[in-house]
C-alpha cells in the first residue's frame, strides 16, 4: 500500500535511480570501492533519503530549504560524479545522468509550487 511519500514523484524518481546508481556501480573497478562507488551511492541516497524527510516537515519553508538546499544539490553531485565516471569509462551508457537531469528539473518545480502555498 503506497503512503503518501510514495505518490510524491520526486521522490519515487530519486528511489529509481538510487537503485540504479547501485546496480550500476557494481560493475565499477575494485579500485574504486571507497571512492567513486561509496561516494555515488552516498549522494543518491541522500537524495531520496532528503526527500522523504522534507516531507514530513510541518513548515513549507523548512520543506523548502531541505528539497532545495539538500536534496537537489546531491542530486546534483550524483549527476556530476556520474559524468566524470562515464569519462573514465566505468559504464558505457550516459543515460543515467539525463535521468537525474530530468530529476533535478522535477525537483525545482516542485520547489516552487511549494513556494506557491507560502
Amino acid at each position: 500500500m503506497a503512503t503518501g511519500l510514495e505518490n510524491l514523484k520526486i521522490y519515487t524518481r530519486a528511489k529509481e535511480l538510487e537503485l540504479e546508481v547501485f546496480h550500476l556501480t557494481k560493475q565499477f573497478p575494485e579500485d574504486e570501492k571507497y571512492r567513486s562507488v561509496d561516494q555515488l551511492r552516498r549522494s543518491s541516497s541522500s537524495t531520496t533519503n532528503n526527500i522523504a524527510e522534507a516531507y514530513n516537515k510541518q513548515s513549507i519553508k523548512e520543506k523548502i530549504r531541505i528539497i532545495n538546499d539538500t536534496a537537489k544539490c546531491e542530486a546534483e553531485e550524483t549527476r556530476r560524479n556520474l559524468e566524470v565516471c562515464l569519462e573514465k569509462e566505468f559504464y558505457k551508457n550516459g543515460e543515467i545522468i539525463e535521468r537525474h537531469v530530468e530529476l533535478i528539473k522535477m525537483i525545482s518545480g516542485y520547489v516552487s509550487f511549494l513556494r506557491k502555498n507560502l
